[in-house]
């Protein structure tokens, strides 16, 4: 038989070389889907050929979600965070009893439980225990507390792993970017400036040479405003910050190029011409890159000296429990991660 994870293995177009990668989960919020497409993935066990994972929950909370799955995965306590049993689901426990899981239901105890989560992959990935990370999801709202005031992952981790990271949401033929992530609309205009998007196209080109392995990439600049402003018409920023900006960046021999109106740069696909894109924000990019690469799409946090992926879905509270959530973003962000962990290797050798 098989399982729904192998036919997504062979729609992986890029060859990872057989070498096991520790691979550390966090689980995400326990109210939602998160148990449930971590068990789903490991349930195929050529998975194990190619890493060791270790989950950072509760052993109880996944023996108890695999049978009300009806799933038969080798689930192993862990006891020694630094010998992980390969050929299992290692589960070291970072809770001191079992999450009372409620499907659907929003609170901050279920917060509370993700966040611990995080922090002990985060610390676990520090130590250099795991080699990779990949975060199940979070539920925004739920895990502010006054001892974690992030809007997301990635803010958290650009603390933590002390880098400056760049969002970067990523499939095998579509890559995008992002200036400005968890930033209200209202205040985008001001966050942009040029050094602060200079630096993200600097990130960006970066990511795409020591993580893919694209030597001189092609990256294309979305504009600020619709239809790049119309010449002024519809405001000035384009004019006055990104044209600038984006010349001085071809004066220095990058191939950089725009600012392209959104709406018709993804209509007339345009951005199947170009290695990358670089949204000014949010929706701006996550809109058309879901609409086009949804299940199979993954964020990428770029721009950091750790590894860490994650689904490009939430925590579906409305399917929660059901059995009928997809795990194929996160099968993908396994393997993402795991790819430009060796891409990164590969590319030091090189150096």
């Amino acid at each position: 038989m098989i399982t729904f994870v192998s036919k997504v293995r062979q729609k992986v177009t890029y060859v990872l070389e057989l070498t096991k990668i520790r691979v550390g989960i966090s689980v995400g919020d326990p109210n939602g889907i998160g148990f449930e497409i971590i068990l789903k993935t490991f349930q195929d066990e050529q998975i194990y050929d190619f890493f060791i994972p270790i989950v950072f929950a509760h052993p109880q909370n996944l023996i108890d979600e695999q049978k009300n799955l009806g799933l038969s995965i080798n689930i192993c306590s862990l006891k020694d965070l630094n010998k992980p049993n390969e050929g299992q689901l290692n589960i070291i426990s970072c809770w001191q009893e079992a999450f009372s899981i409620k499907y659907g239901y929003e609170c901050s105890e279920a917060g509370s439980f993700a966040i611990s989560s995080l922090k002990s992959a985060t610390q676990a990935l520090k130590n250099g225990a795991i080699d990779i990370l990949v975060t199940a999801p979070i539920h925004k709202k739920n895990i502010q507390s006054e001892a974690f005031k992030f809007p997301g992952h990635t803010d958290y981790l650009n603390q933590e792993l002390e880098g400056e990271s760049l969002m970067f949401m990523i499939t095998d033929k579509l890559k995008v970017a992002l200036v400005s992530d968890h930033i209200p609309l209202s205040a985008i205009t001001t966050y942009l400036t040029p050094e602060i998007i200079e630096k993200k196209i600097f990130l960006l080109e970066q990511s795409l040479i020591q993580d893919f392995g694209i030597k001189k990439p092609k990256i294309a600049v979305l504009g600020i405003n619709p239809h790049t402003g119309d010449n002024g018409v519809i405001g000035q920023e384009d004019d006055t910050l990104l044209r600038p900006l984006i010349k001085k960046q071809i004066n220095e021999g990058k191939m950089i190029f725009g600012p392209f109106a959104a709406d018709g740069f993804f209509g007339n696909k345009t951005y199947h011409e170009y290695d990358a894109i670089l949204a000014m924000y949010h929706d701006q990019g996550l809109i058309p890159f879901k609409t086009l690469s949804f299940g199979e799409g993954v964020n990428f946090t770029a721009g950091l000296n750790y590894i860490r992926t994650s689904p490009d879905h939430g925590t579906a509270l409305s399917i929660a429990g059901k059995g009928e959530a997809n795990p194929s973003s996160f099968y993908h962000a396994m393997n993402q991660a795991r790819s430009i962990f060796l891409k990164r290797k590969e590319f030091k050798k090189l150096k």
